[in-house]
């Protein structure tokens, strides 16, 4: 069995992202909006480039798919907490939706550790699509404004997206990483 290399490129970038959570943490709750927002900022930046560097350097492990979902739940967290603590009053109105986005993330990891006994790291296409989409909006909503089409656009996408993964979850026997979706899951199961 050949051993992985765990000190890659994109594994630093996962790691820093790791090592930058209680920092951003300390940010949101000693109320430096701006600090949050540019290292949120440069973690969905790093996020970006540690999948890209993995394909393009031929550096995609099984530890790195499993570090950098690790870090992608802690900087979702990040993200949560802070849109709580700092727009609070834009999210209110819609705060229906968004705890049904925030339930349903909840369940996918408890479902996770329950059968798996580890974090999740499917990573399929609707979620890396998804991951996007937050990022925009999560720009917006700290630099520019709440946008509720946007809004709406991005949380139906977030819960069709965690629904799939939750539906690929109850399907496959182990736990894999870079799941293209449920639709590749059923066609495999079907041969």
């Amino acid at each position: 069995m050949r051993k992985e290399r765990i000190f890659t490129v994109p594994n630093i970038l996962s790691f820093y992202r790791l090592l930058s959570f209680p920092v951003v943490l300390w940010f949101i709750f000693s109320g430096w909006e701006t600090l949050f927002l540019i290292f949120v900022i440069i973690n969905l930046i790093t996020d970006a480039l540690d999948g890209f560097l993995a394909r393009k350097l031929r550096q995609k492990t099984e530890f790195g798919a499993k570090l950098d979902s690790t870090a992608d739940k802690l900087n979702y967290a990040l993200a949560i907490i802070g849109i709580f603590v700092f727009k609070y009053e834009e999210i209110q109105p819609h705060l229906t939706s968004f705890l049904i986005f925030v339930g349903l993330g909840i369940t996918y990891l408890t479902h996770s550790f329950i059968k798996f006994g580890k974090i999740s790291s499917l990573h399929t296409y609707a979620t890396k699509i998804g991951g996007y989409i937050q990022g925009v909006f999560f720009l917006l909503l700290f630099t520019y404004d709440f946008i509720t089409p946007f809004y709406y656009f991005m949380i139906i996408w977030a819960i069709l997206s965690v629904l799939e993964m939750i539906a690929i979850q109850i399907i496959i026997p182990d736990m894999k990483s870079n799941m293209k979706g449920l639709y590749w899951v059923l066609k495999n199961n079907r041969k």
